[in-house]
């Protein structure tokens, strides 16, 4: 009887774990998607604002800081 409790309430605790990350990530989404929107209204680059919210890990964001222009550099024709 003791052992079922254990497994049950350990069951319980990895559920609610889950549970509470799936529902962080989904509402951590869902604000980057309506700052996107915002953004795309506004007029700024979604790009910029996706990679606001991105970790440094991030392929499109690296590709995309390197793509950019400093405002030293001369432009090329």
């Amino acid at each position: 009887m003791n052992d079922r409790v254990f497994v049950i309430s350990v069951l319980i605790g990895v559920m609610s774990l889950i549970g509470s990350v799936t529902f962080y990530k989904y509402n951590e989404l869902q604000a980057l998607k309506s700052n996107i929107e915002s953004a795309i209204v506004k007029g700024i680059d979604p790009v910029a604002v996706r990679c606001a919210y991105s970790d440094q890990r991030d392929v499109v964001c690296v590709a995309y800081g390197a793509g950019l222009q400093s405002p030293n550099q001369p432009k090329t024709k």
